[in-house]
């Protein structure tokens, strides 16, 4: 009841409830990213040369057995709910470092997705949380690799950064023959007093969820 009360207040007390994409220049730190994106990228590089090893994101997280199986979406974990996977950031020491100034970041990880891969439409858990995207590796013509917001449709750029509302039903495409990968981070969106004080108890609650706990297990049993 409070959660739903609490997505309801931030929908119509707040300026900003009903934007699906937002503008990356309201948020300062989005200009450090994208400038160590040629960093982020080697590392990147270095980490497909084990691609066989990088986990499958329905065998961190259960739930999303509803929206890919085998091997067509992978995740590496860099922090799950305020949760440090150790290994897999000293192996991408320079996205670990810019990750954790992002102003109350949840959740880091590199998001992989296989030639042909659609994510069907679904919504996200929770509208506390807003999404970050940074292209890391974005294969084909413009377009080709893009995700829908509602009835808004924008592509992935390499190098270049997207922020959105995830709770609005979404979905995503890579229509070329090469994998699309992107830096994932979830942080807690900007709200006024007392929103942002309920707003963080109920990410608190959450972050304690049966459900977060699994997945943060999974994804350190997985790391390498």
């Amino acid at each position: 009841m409070i959660r739903y009360w609490l997505e309801q207040a931030i929908e119509r007390y707040t300026r900003n409830g009903q934007r699906r994409f937002f503008e990356t220049s309201d948020f300062p730190w989005v200009r450090e990213l994208e400038n160590a994106w040629p960093e982020m990228k080697a590392e990147l590089d270095e980490l497909l040369t084990h691609r066989a090893r990088i986990p499958n994101f329905q065998d961190i997280s259960e739930d999303q057995k509803a929206l890919t199986e085998g091997e067509q979406w992978k995740t590496f974990f860099l922090f799950g709910y305020g949760h440090k996977v150790e290994a897999n950031c000293a192996r991408c020491p320079v996205m670990a470092r810019h990750v954790q100034r992002i102003p109350n970041m949840q959740t880091a990880m590199i998001s992989i997705l296989m030639p042909g891969k659609h994510i069907p439409a679904h919504r996200g858990p929770y509208k506390g949380v807003l999404r970050y995207h940074l292209g890391l590796l974005i294969p084909g013509e413009p377009g080709q690799c893009r995700i829908r917001i509602e009835d808004e449709t924008r592509a992935w750029v390499q190098g270049r950064s997207l922020i959105f509302d995830d709770s609005f039903e979404h979905e995503a495409w890579n229509d070329t023959d090469s994998l699309r990968a992107v830096l994932f981070v979830d942080f807690v969106r900007p709200l006024p007093f007392p929103l942002s004080w309920l707003n963080r108890i109920m990410i608190f609650r959450i972050s304690r969820s049966q459900f977060i706990i699994e997945a943060r297990d999974n994804a350190v049993r997985a790391a390498f």
